[in-house]
């Protein structure tokens, strides 16, 4: 085999080239399963993704994390369960903190005690049914900054380039392949008509 013919075939599959090619498909893989995960999971589920804006449920879920709720009946909720709530009921601001308790009344009404995962204390005010928007379903540290910043029509534009970057991205390391591929087979057929020759 000549030295070129063996350089070549070491270009086209040697170490290099093959991280390059994992490193490109962990990126690409990456950014879909995020866009999975911050826009496309929560639209087609009816879910709602909200961002933790204060520490009071560290280490699990730490400022700037995205939350993504699902809606849940507050009949099916327990001791442990992370929900997001209105701080006052029918106003938009949210929470999102822990049940540590569960209280009947008489009338049958249900209220839940809440408590941050790193406050000393439960919140002074319990919960009403009417209140919970959803049970806690995934988060995901420092995306809720994304999710601060896309809303409405830019979140609009950004899925959109997102999908337009991924898109190109996939054909440009096909392109990539392919070039290489035709590279490789003509190193190939040269040599076998330079031995031929011989």
């Amino acid at each position: 085999m000549s030295g070129g013919k063996r350089r070549a075939e070491s270009n086209a599959t040697g170490v290099g080239w093959w991280l390059r090619q994992v490193a490109s498909w962990v990126l690409l893989l990456t950014m879909l399963a995020l866009l999975a995960a911050t826009i496309a999971i929560p639209k087609f589920t009816g879910s709602t993704p909200y961002t933790v804006l204060t520490g009071s449920m560290r280490p699990g879920m730490p400022p700037g994390s995205l939350v993504v709720t699902k809606p849940v009946e507050p009949a099916a909720l327990k001791t442990g369960d992370a929900i997001t709530y209105q701080i006052r009921s029918g106003e938009p601001e949210v929470v999102t903190h822990r049940i540590v308790a569960v209280s009947h009344s008489l009338g049958g009404d249900t209220t839940f005690v809440t408590q941050g995962d790193a406050n000393p204390a439960p919140d002074q005010l319990p919960v009403k049914a009417g209140q919970i928007r959803g049970v806690v379903w995934y988060s995901i540290p420092l995306l809720g900054y994304v999710n601060l910043w896309l809303t409405g029509e830019q979140r609009i534009w950004g899925v959109g380039t997102a999908v337009v970057l991924l898109l190109s991205y996939s054909a440009l390391m096909c392109t990539s392949a392919v070039i290489e591929s035709r590279r490789s087979r003509k190193v190939t057929d040269a040599a076998k008509s330079t031995v031929g020759a011989a």
